[in-house]
């Protein structure tokens, strides 16, 4: 991904353009829901970050992606001023990565027995963002309701 972003970045720079590649935060998403151990650390996380005000999900993060990174400033103008890390990456990241975040998402991840683990993760946030990516558990559907296909 990098790599390509590079050489699309060469290549498009030449004409004004720019790419990059953004680092974004833990997310709930089919392939994290498997991974061993990222279930508990994305729980712990998030309850972290809520606790701080600092929790966002898919759409707010791409949100300050546009308004803090992409479309803000100089970088409007010119490509070139788009914060990044040395390897040209967009750090959309940064909540997560605090030294103040990390130290108690550890903290709780070593902490969280059977007896606590609902204490010290967002265990029902993480089931949340889990069904609703698939369809489930969103606000204002009624599945219980019959439905009529003809009207679909």
């Amino acid at each position: 991904l990098e790599k390509t972003s590079h050489l699309l970045h060469e290549r498009l720079s030449k004409s004004g353009g720019a790419a990059w590649v953004s680092v974004n935060k833990a997310l709930v998403t089919r392939a994290s829901a498997v991974i061993p151990i990222i279930p508990l650390y994305i729980s712990a996380l998030f309850k972290v970050m809520k606790e701080k005000g600092l929790h966002e999900g898919c759409i707010e993060q791409l949100v300050r992606l546009y308004k803090e990174r992409l479309y803000v400033g100089e970088a409007v103008q010119n490509p070139s001023k788009v914060p990044t890390d040395s390897e040209r990456r967009i750090r959309i990241d940064d909540w997560e990565m605090r030294d103040d975040v990390q130290r108690e998402t550890k903290a709780r991840m070593e902490a969280i027995t059977e007896e606590n683990l609902f204490t010290l993760a967002d265990v029902e946030g993480f089931k949340h963002d889990f069904l609703e990516a698939h369809g489930f558990d969103v606000a204002g559907v009624d599945y219980e309701a019959d439905v009529d296909p003809s009207t679909i």
